[in-house]
């Protein structure tokens, strides 16, 4: 940088300047150097999100950062009656620290507490907060120039005057120029004049900017179109929308001296301004709140306290005095390192969330290796009962902030935050901001449709990129991989224009939003620290910096996590208790465990070789139990028979790519199939309850310090640099190990072999305090559902009551894995929720589909008189007592579908068809009672008629379920295929392909491996799918009686079977089935309606049970109607037995004649009107 500056950038945009700005923050630094500029300012648009970073990465690369904003000012006073004007920007950058004080209180008068109003800052706040700052009176589009454009210029000259009374000699004016092909954009010509008149006038020096967006002008279309996807506009639209123009780049200091060289001064000036600016943000160290006033002393206090109380009622894993040490050893390093504070604040608001009932997480990540946590509460883990290590937690050797993340059940973690603002106030406590960025798949769909092209061909463009982890890869990367969106860039322009597009705006911000779960606490108004942001949506103020930037500011987050587990927990205990019993007893009295004094319903007090458990664990029932549903959990168990908890623990260690590796080594050693390995005498111990296998990094730890005499603060060290990969770091450590190890009477050879074994296994090993406590949620879980099986599947299925396809797996396993007694849906019985009513699980109103749990809840308040539930009578009784018109049409609807009106009315078709009428009748009903026309004789709707329901047949079984399908998800109270499977299984018993239900075949592959066989389905869906080769293939979900499965079928099968295969249809698939890891696999050979299969099945006959005479025409209609329709199916005797209270018993009458019988006159006779049952003989 020989010769001195002549130009210095004073208004830039970064990719903070969200769907705006795309200079990258990571390039700025090399664009000043290559421009020979020794500073820049960085003013995003009503935002300081990157001032701490930007400070940074400048500074560390030897330019001087100047932290600026530009901000909307509200300039005009709006009269009465007239449209608000939008504010206008000027710009405002940092002399000093008190100007960047100035400037975050700024930013939170733009954003807190604004009730969702466009961000902008008002003259007085402007002229409260100006010291420290230079202002720019933000060229044509400002405040300034848009009065001049308007052709105000008293109006402009009177704003000039109270800026320059405010800021004095810290004003100046501000000029832009961005030529075009057609001179100078319109706004720059209508202001310029003015301004450099009224700068002379005032004696107010100008200043020369150039408004820079992105870094070349050949970036100007990529960025338009970054532009439109902000404003929702359309690049070739004909109407107004926001351009700029590619002038607006990042000009070097020849071309800005050029553009106005009958102007110097203001060229000038953008130096002179440089050099007043001296201030960058800086890091602090951690700031905290006080607490107490001697913190150390009371951490003292509530500690020693706490482990009293603890092993009061613990079972203790070694003497008083080991954890007296332990305590007084962890409080020293607490101590030394200054964070008692820290512990003190978290064990407050943890012991306030389970004073108020707030269920929290035994604990999770390295936090629970801490005995003072524990005897805070903060864990409910024991780590000497664990062997959990407090320097995994807080290193002595390595200073940083200590991390405790919290899980807080879901449905009230909301209440805990709400008490920390309230205990340290409201303007200490923030979230934490994130940034989504625009990825390729997003970014391809945004440009996609700014330049109006087919929806589905972008979403096709979209689908090409492929997915990497979580991350789709670049659009460059999709570019060299995937040779289909090469050849559709070739074919067609403009996919290659929004490909280059793309991939000039992809990895730029597109939105902030709130960090779902880090909390910052300060010990000062947050804004006097760091820039505040508020959501519109929240009521709580955040930071403007991003997780890792807010903490170098010297703010300490909390987390405070959801866990839904926990929740599933509390609901099934309030379930027990609600039940009226307690914990420790089981459904039939018997008592599991003695609960300590004082500690009764209490989850953390239940016994850990719970035998049931276990057994569970072993036999892989473990649908809804934390961490071990998925089918490769289900698998590793069945392989390692829990007996301990220990072995939960491992487990959650080991279910991870690849640590798996080593699952099946662990169950072989536990099972006495396999010799365990030791790897030196003097540290098997230490690998006694991992079978040997090295799993955690506790025992990385443990192996270092134990033979090569390592502390464990050093350990640590060792163990990150090994976990990191760090190269320099291990060279510096194998001779350390292994001279420490030679003094322990190792020698080198096996020293050198075990530090080989501890760095393949310090980047596989886990975390064991965090495995630990999960391995505790998840035992939780299973010890519920192996003892108090109801009410766990209650507790699960509340939590998840609007998630269909779940709740179809959890009822299927309480129907028929676990055999449970349940209860349908129903308006008299069941609760908006599951509730467990005498030992049977009552199915929940708010589980159907599209009725919401708030509508249900009108029903069952309905249902309460005076405080005590009544029943409804009928369906009118339910309309009076009842808002229908409140609780909506839809709703009803589904509710009818679903069966919840058998016990009035069990025709459901009829109920379905009456609705508008009920609905008409109880809102009359509850107008009278809002307006208390009572008529002199009683109730509200005595005079009102009820609605006459109109007499019709019910649907037949096959669309009842249908029917009862739409509202619930799943069949509940058959299968549509139930009448089917007798007649199938006559038919196959004459030989062939084994005719068999699901768990038949399921069962008998198991046993005797593949074979083929015949299903019959009714079809759920079909997906299909195109091969590499390009032949077409397809999945199928069908179900049966007994389950659902899905089929694959290949191109030539699907060809013949399309037709088949419609949602709905009935089937009998004939399939090749496998055994896969414990899954079954079935292949599709060949499909046909079930209908044609059974027409021949042979001779059935039916029994049709009729209570009302009127019965007997209508059944001799669908028998006569079945001879001339179904003339090939088999015939079979038709009874009728007749109920009535006049008669003098049950009389049959044989109609003395054969009949077509299949399944579907049998439905069809079932939905009569009059007609109670139909049985097969």
């Amino acid at each position: 940088m020989a010769q001195a500056p002549r130009f210095i950038h004073l208004r830039t945009h970064s990719e903070y300047s969200l769907l705006e700005g795309a200079l990258r923050l990571k390039k700025l630094p090399d664009l000043c150097k290559g421009a020979d500029m020794p500073a820049l300012a960085l003013t995003d648009t009503n935002n300081m999100f990157a001032a701490l970073e930007f400070s940074v990465a400048m500074a560390g690369a030897g330019v001087q950062p100047i932290i600026g904003c530009q901000v909307d000012l509200a300039y005009v006073k709006v009269q009465p009656g007239e449209k608000p004007r939008d504010p206008a920007p000027v710009v405002l950058l940092a002399q000093s620290e008190a100007g960047y004080e100035n400037l975050m209180k700024l930013n939170s008068c733009l954003y807190i507490d604004k009730g969702g109003a466009l961000p902008q800052v008002t003259l007085e706040e402007l002229e409260a907060l100006n010291g420290g700052l230079i202002c720019l009176t933000g060229g044509a589009g400002g405040p300034v120039g848009q009065l001049l454009q308007g052709g105000q210029r008293p109006a402009a000259e009177a704003l000039m005057a109270r800026l320059h009374g405010a800021f004095a000699d810290r004003l100046y004016v501000e000029l832009q120029r961005h030529p075009g092909e057609d001179g100078q954009p319109l706004a720059e010509q209508l202001t310029e004049r003015g301004f450099v008149e009224m700068a002379y006038d005032m004696g107010i020096p100008l200043v020369a900017t150039n408004d820079v967006y992105f870094p070349k002008a050949d970036m100007y279309e990529a960025h338009d179109a970054l532009i439109c996807i902000a404003d929702g506009a359309y690049v070739d639209q004909q109407h107004e929308r926001r351009r700029l123009t590619a002038q607006h780049y990042f000009k070097s200091q020849a071309e800005m001296v050029t553009l106005f060289a009958d102007l110097p001064e203001a060229i000038e000036n953008t130096v002179e301004i440089a050099k007043r600016c001296a201030f960058m943000a800086y890091r602090r160290d951690p700031i905290l709140p006080k607490f107490a006033d001697d913190e150390i002393e009371e951490l003292k206090r509530q500690a020693h306290e706490g482990l009293k109380n603890r092993l009061k009622v613990i079972p203790h894993a070694t003497t008083v005095e080991e954890y007296e040490k332990r305590l007084d050893f962890e409080l020293g390093i607490i101590e030394g390192m200054g964070f008692p504070g820290y512990f003190l604040i978290v064990a407050d608001f943890i012991k306030w969330a389970k004073d108020n009932n707030i269920p929290v997480g035994p604990g999770r990540g390295s936090g629970a290796g801490s005995l003072v946590a524990y005897a805070l509460t903060i864990t409910d883990l024991d780590p000497l009962r664990y062997q959990l290590l407090f320097e995994r937690f807080l290193n002595p050797e390595r200073v940083s902030m200590p991390d405790f993340d919290i899980d807080f059940c879901m449905d009230r973690r909301e209440e805990v935050i709400q008490y920390v603002q309230r205990k340290y106030g409201r303007d200490k406590v923030g979230q934490i901001i994130t940034f989504g960025a625009l990825l390729s798949k997003a970014a391809v769909r945004d440009i996609g449709r700014v330049l109006q092209m087919p929806y589905g061909q972008v979403d096709r463009l979209s689908k090409m990129i492929p997915v990497e982890g979580v991350k789709p890869v670049s659009i460059e990367k999709a570019l060299a991989d995937e040779p289909r969106l090469r050849e559709e860039a070739k074919n067609e322009e403009v996919v290659a224009r929004l490909l280059n597009y793309g991939q000039q705006v992809e990895g730029l911000l597109r939105n902030a939003s709130t960090h779902a779960a880090g909390v910052v606490i300060g010990d000062r108004p947050l804004d006097a620290l760091v820039p505040l942001y508020q959501d519109p949506r929240s009521d709580m103020p955040a930071t403007q910096f991003n997780m890792k930037w807010v903490e170098q500011a010297g703010l300490v987050k909390f987390d405070f996590l959801g866990l839904k587990t926990l929740t599933v927990i509390q609901n099934a205990v309030d379930q027990i208790k609600s039940s009226g019993r307690h914990l420790h007893v089981a459904a039939d009295g018997t008592e599991l465990f003695e609960p300590p004094e004082g500690l009764i319903d209490d989850i953390a007090t239940i016994p850990l070789d719970d035998e049931a458990s276990y057994k569970l664990y072993a036999s892989a029932k473990t649908v809804a139990v934390f961490q071990v549903e998925s089918s490769g959990m289900m698998d590793a168990l069945k392989r390692m028979k829990p007996t301990c908890i220990e072995d939960i623990v491992a487990l959650v260690a080991l279910y991870r790519p690849g640590p798996m590796e080593n699952i099946p080594v662990y169950c072989e050693v536990k099972n006495g199939q396999r010799e365990r390995e030791s790897v030196h005498p003097s540290i098997d111990h230490i690998l006694e309850e991992t079978q040997g296998i090295i799993v955690y990094q506790e025992q990385v730890m443990q192996i270092a310090q134990v033979m090569a005499g390592y502390s464990l603060g050093g350990a640590d060290l060792l163990r990150r640099a090994m976990g990191k990969k760090i190269a320099e770091e291990m060279a510096k450590e194998r001779p350390k190990f292994e001279k420490g190890a030679m003094a322990n009477g190792v020698d080198k050879k096996k020293a050198s072999e075990v530090f080989d074994l501890l760095e393949k296994f310090a980047n596989y090993g886990f975390n064991k305090s965090h495995a630990a406590a999960y391995a505790v949620v998840s035992y939780q879980t299973a010890w519920l559902k192996a003892n108090h099986p109801v009410e766990f599947m209650a507790g699960v299925m509340n939590c998840d009551i609007h998630l269909t396809d779940k709740l179809a797996v959890y009822f299927e396993e309480v129907r028929k894995r676990l055999e449970l007694p349940w209860g349908p849906p129903c308006v008299n019985r069941s609760d908006a929720t599951f509730k467990v009513v005498e030992g049977a699980l009552v199915y929940a109103l708010g589980a159907l589909k599209n009725v919401g749990v708030e509508a249900m809840k009108l029903i069952t308040e309905g249902r309460k008189v005076d405080g005590v539930d009544k029943p409804f009578a009928t369906l009118f009784d339910l309309a009076r007592r009842v808002d229908l018109k409140r609780v909506g049409k839809r709703p009803l609807e589904m509710l009818a579908r679903s069966g919840a009106f058998d016990q009035l009315d069990n025709n459901r078709r009829r109920v379905w068809q009456s609705l508008d009428g009920l609905v008409s009748y109880s809102a009359a009903i509850h107008e009278q009672k809002a307006s208390n026309q009572v008529s002199l004789f009683g109730e509200a709707g005595d005079d009102l008629p009820e609605p006459r329901i109109v007499p019709c047949d019910d649907w037949e079984a096959a669309e009842r379920l249908t029917e009862e399908f739409k509202a619930v998800g799943f069949y509940l109270s058959g299968h549509p295929l139930d009448d089917y499977m007798g007649p199938m299984k006559r038919k196959s018993a004459t030989g062939g392909v084994p005719f068999l239900t699901l768990d038949e075949l399921t069962e008998k592959v198991s046993v005797k491996g593949a074979m083929n066989a015949r299903l019959a389905g009714i079809v759920a869906g079909r997906q299909e799918r195109k091969s590499a080769r390009g032949n077409r293939f397809a999945f199928a979900q069908l179900s049966d009686p007994t389950g659902a499965y899905e089929v694959t079928l290949f191109s030539d099968t699907l060809e013949l079977a399309r037709d088949h295969l419609e949602t709905g249809s009935k089937v009998v698939v004939m399939v090749e089935a496998t055994m896969e890891s414990d899954q079954l696999k079935l292949l599709g050979r060949s499909v046909v309606p079930i209908d044609t299969v059974v027409e021949d099945a042979g001779n059935m006959g039916l029994r049709i049970f009729v209570d009302d005479a009127e019965a007997i025409q209508a059944v001799a209609d669908v028998l006569a109607g079945a001879r001339s329709a179904a003339r090939s199916a088999g015939k079979g005797p038709v009874q009728l037995c007749l109920m009535d209270p006049t008669l003098p018993g049950e009389v049959e009458v044989d109609l003395c004649a054969e009949y077509p019988v299949t399944p579907k006159i049998k439905g069809a006779i079932r939905s009569l009107t009059g007609v109670m049952e139909v049985e097969e003989i």
